[in-house]
């Protein structure tokens, strides 16, 4: 073999370990039931800031996990709960199916869960808690910050937003959403009149909407090739801003 292609190989082992999730699986209760997540966490002692890592439709699969090892790096203790309970798609056709299977109020569950889980672990401050979600894991995000009083930072990726007064009025946390101007679901005028609403009940909301980004633009896996690698930077860019401003402060 050549000594450009041991190189090439070399590179791409590389790659694959430096992308390869690096946190571990845990598991804690939700009601009477045992349920899942992957826990990345930061170096050090702590106690850290803390942030709910919540899948796309897809469920917990690696590049989920990567984003909690990503948000470990920088000093936050990541879980990502599994609210699919062990499945995870890899067809649209799947991933459907998996969503719409899912019961609402077993998810809410499982992410209140998780709260409690980060809550009673000794290196988390308990103080500074966050959510962040992409596609049905954004609607999710953002049903934390309706149902969690103290959650401290909501961050939604094309999340269907609520539409209702009173679950709008219940948000204390403030939230940064980032959208694709090319979506339908939800689509920019939804999430406008999000915004309006969240801002005519004076709660704090930060929305960006991406011209020409479709659902679903910050996953590079992103089957139907709607990845925008630009906007992605971009959101991610806020998103980290927005955390460090409200959890590490």
């Amino acid at each position: 073999m050549s000594i450009s292609k041991t190189l090439s190989m070399a590179g791409a082992l590389l790659l694959a370990a430096t992308l390869a999730p690096a946190g571990e699986a845990v598991v804690y209760k939700s009601g009477m039931a045992q349920v899942g997540g992957y826990l990345a966490t930061p170096t050090g002692k702590g106690p850290f800031p803390a942030v709910i890592v919540i899948q796309e439709w897809w469920g917990l699969n690696d590049w989920v996990k990567q984003q909690a090892d990503k948000l470990a790096t920088q000093g936050y203790v990541a879980l990502a709960p599994d609210l699919y309970r062990g499945k995870v798609a890899t067809t649209q056709e799947d991933a459907h199916q998996l969503m719409s299977g899912l019961p609402e109020d077993r998810a809410v569950g499982d992410l209140k869960a998780a709260w409690a889980f980060l809550n009673a672990r000794k290196d988390v401050n308990t103080a500074r808690i966050g959510v962040i979600g992409w596609c049905m894991g954004g609607k999710y995000a953002l049903r934390v910050a309706v149902e969690e009083p103290k959650l401290a930072a909501a961050v939604a990726y094309y999340g269907a937003p609520p539409t209702d007064s009173t679950a709008i009025a219940r948000i204390k946390a403030p939230v940064l959403g980032n959208y694709g101007g090319d979506d339908k679901g939800p689509a920019p005028d939804d999430v406008r009149a999000f915004e309006a609403a969240m801002k005519k009940a004076g709660k704090s909301v930060d929305v960006k909407i991406y011209d020409g980004a479709p659902h679903a633009f910050a996953n590079e896996n992103n089957p139907w090739g709607g990845y925008r690698k630009e906007a992605a930077a971009d959101a991610w860019s806020r998103t980290t801003a927005f955390f460090a401003s409200h959890l590490k402060k």
